[in-house]
């Protein structure tokens, strides 16, 4: 018997039958199918089944018998069929997905091949992303600089979530500190590290682009990388992101007149220089070291270091 005919080892016909057996205490066909409403016939032939299937016994008249000691060693038998039936379906699931991963192999990893086609996925990547973008912006952009980057303001506007670590002497690049505090003030959020192990972008924790060529090599020919989909590498990376994200230092645009100025803080904390960071906030070297004068006075130390400690501390990063 399959396993699919012993889910049903008794119809509900049989149930009604076995019973109005048990509350007639025996009975024939003609007794049967006057209380069920059935010709004698029909009843016969259920009254035979029952006895076959050991919940009958006799002829007429017919009496029941105990239904766990007839249907207790089938049922058994259907469990364990099932259960081999589930182990078997188990061992072909895991052998079709193993087999379905050595067949898309080559669907997980895309090659993309020179900076218009680079640029053209990050533009995609960024325009069909719904939920999240995670980026590693190092110094030396090889597709694009984030002054160009005119896809990220209509997803940021639409809902969709950016976080960004830059390298800090990205920082220093003409227009890229204005760009960055433009894209934090829409809802990015931004640290920076002083370096950064690749380039790194990844949309909706579904799919990255990693160039794949080392900057020393970079001007021996078109720049290379890879697009990669849902896989163990693609989870690494996203650990790889997560990793650098909790050691970075948050960057933030100025506070208003009341608040320490956050991003004068940060970009210390990030270890920029003060001529870096006066010619980035457009003031002079003495106004810098004015302006983190006050704050030490603010957060009762006499060093750099102590006010990093204290900034930390109360919240100012």
């Amino acid at each position: 018997m399959r396993v699919t005919e012993r889910l049903h080892i008794l119809p509900p016909a049989e149930q009604q039958a076995y019973r109005l057996l048990l509350r007639m205490s025996g009975a024939g066909a003609g007794d049967l199918a006057a209380q069920a409403g059935i010709d004698t016939g029909e009843a016969a032939a259920l009254l035979q089944a029952l006895r076959d299937k050991g919940l009958a016994t006799g002829g007429p008249p017919f009496e029941a018998l105990p239904p766990d000691v007839a249907l207790g060693e089938v049922l058994l038998r259907e469990q364990q069929d099932l259960e081999a039936a589930r182990r078997m379906v188990a061992s072909l699931s895991e052998e079709y997905r193993t087999t379905a991963r050595r067949r898309s192999a080559d669907h997980l990893v895309e090659i993309v091949v020179g900076v218009t086609a680079l640029r053209q996925r990050l533009r995609e990547m960024q325009d069909t992303a719904r939920e999240e973008i995670l980026w590693f912006c190092r110094a030396n952009p090889i597709a694009m600089q984030g002054p160009d980057n005119t896809e990220e303001t209509p997803a940021l506007t639409r809902g969709v979530r950016y976080r960004a670590i830059y390298e800090r002497d990205l920082l220093e690049k003409p227009g890229e500190l204005d760009s960055i505090i433009e894209a934090i003030r829409l809802g990015e959020q931004s640290r920076t590290l002083p370096t950064l192990p690749v380039r790194l972008a990844i949309a909706d924790r579904a799919m990255a682009i990693c160039p794949l060529v080392p900057d020393a090599v970079r001007g021996l020919g078109e720049p290379t990388a890879a697009v990669i989909r849902s896989s163990e590498l693609l989870d690494a990376l996203i650990a790889l992101f997560e990793s650098y994200w909790e050691r970075a230092t948050p960057l933030f645009p100025d506070g208003d007149a009341e608040e320490p100025d956050r991003l004068l803080l940060s970009l210390v904390v990030a270890g920029m220089p003060d001529k870096s960071i006066a010619t980035q906030l457009g003031v002079s070297k003495r106004t810098v070291q004015r302006r983190l004068d006050r704050l030490m006075d603010v957060a009762g130390v006499d060093s750099r270091a102590g006010l990093a400690f204290q900034a930390a501390r109360r919240g100012w990063l």
